[in-house]
């Protein structure tokens, strides 16, 4: 499953004149091996013909039907700060079908400000907005310490799907997926592996 985004996103950097994608280069440019690609690809029923490969676009909307990308989501981001405000600004999550639809804080000096056409609103509001523009997905860009009391929050409104991009370990509702996105976590591995090269 973790590999049909970056198979995905692999086809977009394709030529727009390639009307089909073997394999091997599809593999090449996510850095997997062939056969690895066809049995991802077999999992979803995506059809390749041996010396021609796959359609790319039949492919394309395969792994968009099998992600879920069939439809707008939408998003509330809770952490108006810099990185909410970058996340908010973000223009490419539409083109995959994630709609930012609110941004809350908790600082008063910062509801009522806009970020990307969205005003910061409240965080107290949570609740009543999630539900009033269909928030199905939340991304946390608090503090640590208030991580998990928003996520909380976010799932007794009826989100199921939370990005975590706060500095803590959430813990997961019963039904509810979380992921983590940690970058300091990501620069340790970084310096890891500079240390053992």
């Amino acid at each position: 499953m973790a590999r049909l985004p970056v198979y995905l996103r692999c086809l977009s950097d394709l030529p727009t004149s390639q009307s089909t994608c073997s394999s091997d280069q599809l593999a090449a440019i996510a850095g997997v091996n062939p056969a690895q690609v066809r049995k991802d690809l077999s999992h979803i029923d995506a059809r390749g013909v041996r010396g021609v490969g796959y359609d790319i676009d039949e492919l394309r909307r395969e792994l968009r039907h099998a992600l879920g990308l069939i439809k707008t989501y939408g998003v509330a981001i809770i952490g108006a700060g810099h990185l909410g405000t970058a996340l908010a600004n973000y223009p490419g999550f539409v083109g995959w079908g994630f709609e930012v639809r609110a941004i809350f804080d908790v600082d008063p000096t910062k509801v009522g400000e806009e970020a990307d056409g969205l005003v910061v609103e409240p965080l107290t509001d949570l609740e009543l907005i999630v539900a009033k523009r269909s928030i199905s997905i939340g991304i946390v860009a608090t503090p640590s310490y208030a991580a998990q009391d928003v996520a909380d929050r976010l799932v007794r409104s009826g989100v199921r799907s939370i990005l975590n991009f706060a500095p803590a370990i959430l813990r997961r509702a019963p039904g509810v997926e979380v992921r983590r996105v940690d970058l300091s976590t990501e620069l340790q591995i970084l310096a890891f592996h500079l240390q053992h090269a």
